[in-house]
């Protein structure tokens, strides 16, 4: 099999949230692409936080290896941008390019692609018709091409459809008013034009009649900015769409429920092109599950934050039946500026929110409690399971030199952050290191 071209499709905070996942929301060209390709029903992010989850992601390893533990934009780096995935992508022949969002560096050009596109905007009116001129002039050899639209990322577009409002349901975890209605109508008219994104690129791969030699990556960076999803580590914040299309089993329209993190998609992706996959690399390869060899590939996977807006620091491992979350910072009430203001938030926070404190740990059965809202920690008769997850947490975090393990993470030279007690990102930054 020759080398195929890849695409890589990012969203900002979509989650789960498109039709082929089972929601109420029309995203036909999403739906095409599950239909013809791979879904991943249980893909998950490493962190859930913009930037960590996209360095996992790129990079093959944890933010706490990989350095990103908090957001490019407010002073956090890559300790090695020779980790990212255009390099031993490069080193296979092949030419890279950028398109809209990155968020891994405050400056795209420290990336490395061979090629980025300035456009001033990275929403799918300008990142779309880019993306097809680029894949139309195209040079000969195999191409990496990273396509990253801003949508579904706050402040969401006006709902387009007065039925989203009144009929459509919030997130499971929600209260079903009408604010929370009318946010989430928002939210689904940013993911209808995310959707139109996802089709131009596809057509212009029918186009140039390159569908069948490429390999298309569609994911997000982590779930819905709601209360209680992004910058979460419940299924609600880990949770990604994965839907993969292309050369190497990656066909055929099936579902596949195996657990699956971000940092698989490194070694997946270097595996197919052929391209030296770099020591200390964490994920597992996705392609015996393509091909249909083994039904899983690993039986655990890990999630952590440190920092988004704020610091608040927590570590988790998931497996198939229960997930361990264990909080490290000395707050022990929501964090407010690591949840995006909106309408949802305002009427939580109204309705007393800020001041219902959280668990140092949380334990819960996902298929007894999929929403995770009964928590087993201090239930004696979870003991064995708490202890046993315990005890792969810690390792993980030993094996790895996770800096939790020596007190309290600093933010870097010349990063930004807010008080964790405040309320909103948008407040003035504290702790600003010179």
């Amino acid at each position: 099999m020759s080398r195929p071209n890849i695409v890589y499709l990012h969203s900002h905070d979509t989650g789960r949230y498109v039709q082929p996942y089972g929601h109420q929301i029309q995203t036909p060209n999403i739906q095409r692409l599950a239909d013809q390709g791979l879904l991943f029903r249980q893909a998950f992010c490493a962190a859930p936080s913009c930037s960590g989850s996209r360095a996992c992601l790129l990079t093959g390893q944890w933010a706490h290896v990989n350095g990103m533990t908090g957001l490019a934009h407010r002073g956090w780096t890559l300790n090695d941008y020779g980790r990212h995935i255009l390099h031993p992508l490069r080193a296979a022949g092949y030419w890279s390019a950028l398109i809209g969002e990155q968020h891994l560096s405050k400056e795209p050009d420290v990336l490395g692609y061979d090629h980025v596109v300035e456009i001033g905007t990275t929403k799918v009116h300008s990142i779309a018709p880019a993306a097809q001129q680029l894949i139309r002039s195209r040079p000969p050899q195999p191409f990496f091409l990273s396509v990253g639209f801003f949508e579904t990322h706050r402040e969401f577009f006006e709902p387009s459809s007065v039925r989203d409002a009144l009929y459509g349901a919030p997130p499971a975890h929600l209260p079903d008013t009408p604010e929370i209605r009318a946010d989430m109508a928002a939210f689904k008219a940013s993911a209808r034009s995310f959707d139109q994104g996802v089709g131009a690129v596809l057509q212009a791969l029918d186009e140039q009649d390159l569908a069948d030699d490429t390999l298309i990556v569609l994911t997000t960076d982590h779930g819905l900015p709601f209360p209680g999803a992004k910058a979460s580590l419940s299924d609600r914040g880990l949770g990604v769409l994965l839907i993969m299309r292309g050369p190497g089993g990656f066909h055929g329209g099936h579902v596949i429920d195996a657990l699956v993190s971000q940092v698989d998609l490194y070694p997946t992706l270097c595996e197919l092109a052929g391209a030296p996959l770099p020591e200390e690399t964490h994920g597992v390869s996705l392609l015996p599950l393509a091909r249909r060899a083994r039904r899983e590939v690993r039986d655990e996977l890990f999630a952590e934050l440190t920092y988004h807006a704020a610091y608040d620091p927590m570590r988790a491992i998931r497996t198939h039946r229960h997930k361990l979350i264990r909080h490290f910072g000395e707050r022990l009430l929501p964090v407010l500026p690591n949840v995006d203001d909106s309408p949802s938030k305002d009427l939580l926070v109204a309705a007393g929110w800020a001041e219902q404190p959280r668990p140092r740990l949380e334990l819960y059965d996902l298929l007894a409690d999929p929403i995770e809202m009964r928590n087993l920690a201090y239930d004696e008769a979870f003991a064995d399971v708490l202890d046993t997850l315990g005890a792969r947490l810690d390792a993980w975090m030993q094996e790895t030199e996770d800096p939790l393990l020596d007190g309290p993470v600093p933010v870097p030279f010349g990063g930004v952050v807010n008080d964790p007690s405040g309320i909103s990102p948008r407040e003035p930054y504290v702790g600003a290191v010179d």
